[in-house]
């Protein structure tokens, strides 16, 4: 397994180095080939580490044409990973179900096609970023999707979170247009959406992977080549489900802390400062206290991604209690009305009031 870490960021470079960063985005080496489907491992794998600086996988090289990037699914992850992409100098081609969406784009230069085949039949790589996997197989191979528009040569990144299943999907119909595929989950949110700080778990094409780093380091601070295709929608479901069953219990030591006199303002701080400290409990705390819950990853995909981890679980035997009472919670807050509030307001599923 590789591992990369950028040793700079776009928005901090000397100007030599703002030279190379823009240098890249408008240029694609001329082909890269497929290789065969990949299955997912039935057994573990062992990886090694290797690591990797932005300048190195960077290079370019003199025979290189433009770089026409396709953006498919603009919704709260899409349309920022999009407008870093085109702030950074990218040719960047959009299309989303809600046209209104593309707007803000179109008028940060991002052009715009009435379809995904449109888009990939005009563009050398194209990301999608979907809500579910059934959004992600429609949008890749339904009635006018990507596939129509594929060929040797282009490469199509899929960035949604699916399992592994669906993963492979998409992949082989992709591959057998005689292009490319890379599935590339993102670990983060809105704000590291917006900030350029996303983790891209990748596995499939290692050419296209090669190719579409300096794209992925606009839109993340480091990525992982996972090998086979399922490889990175399985690591995805893996970190999503370790979150959503850490939200669940953060939420239970809030309201405890509260009903036994205690002030949970200071647990937030407590904790922040402990061996448990996480970003999301001093981020996301102190508006839990007050009951809002401002959307930065909708309660509704954290609890469809603890079910695709369960299933995962499930088809190894592995043993998953406390995400499965986790899920359950999710379950209790959707069917209250709470699916596109932010993950964080499973709390309201431990409160009295949702309980009767």
């Amino acid at each position: 397994m590789s591992f990369l870490v950028k040793t700079t960021d776009c928005h901090h470079l000397s100007s030599t180095a703002m030279a190379m960063c823009s240098s890249f985005c408008p240029h694609l080496p001329n082909h890269f080939g497929g290789r065969p489907a990949y299955s997912f491992p039935t057994k573990p794998l062992s990886f090694s580490f290797k690591a990797f600086t932005s300048q190195a996988s960077n290079a370019s090289s003199k025979d290189e044409l433009p770089t026409r990037v396709g953006f498919l699914g603009l919704g709260i992850m899409g349309s920022p990973m999009a407008q870093n992409l085109i702030k950074s100098g990218c040719d960047v081609t959009v299309w989303n179900r809600t046209k209104s969406k593309c707007d803000p784009l179109i008028s940060l230069g991002a052009k715009y096609k009435p379809s995904p085949e449109e888009v990939a039949a005009s563009c050398d790589v194209t990301f999608a970023m979907l809500a579910d996997p059934e959004s992600a197989v429609d949008v890749a191979l339904g009635k006018h999707g990507a596939v129509n528009g594929m060929s040797s040569g282009k490469g199509y990144v899929d960035v949604s979170t699916v399992d592994g299943a669906t993963s492979k999907l998409i992949s082989g119909h992709i591959k057998s247009t005689g292009a490319s595929f890379l599935e590339a989950p993102v670990s983060g949110s809105k704000k590291p959406a917006e900030d350029g700080q996303l983790i891209f778990l990748t596995a499939g094409d290692k050419s296209l992977y090669e190719i579409a780093a300096p794209l992925l380091d606009v839109m993340g601070k480091s990525r992982f080549y996972l090998g086979d295709v399922g490889n990175g929608a399985a690591m995805k479901l893996v970190v999503n489900m370790i979150m959503g069953s850490m939200m669940a219990s953060f939420s239970e030591g809030l309201l405890l802390t509260e009903k036994i006199g205690l002030d949970p303002k200071v647990l937030v701080e407590v904790v922040s400062q402990g061996a448990i400290s996480a970003p999301m409990y001093s981020v996301k705390g102190p508006s839990m206290i007050q009951s809002l819950y401002p959307t930065a990853f909708p309660l509704k995909h954290q609890q469809k991604d603890l079910r695709l981890a369960l299933g995962l679980a499930e088809s190894v035997s592995q043993s998953t209690p406390i995400a499965a009472t986790a899920n359950e919670l999710y379950k209790v807050a959707k069917s209250h009305g709470l699916s596109d509030e932010d993950f964080s307001a499973v709390i309201e599923a431990l409160k009295p009031k949702l309980q009767q």
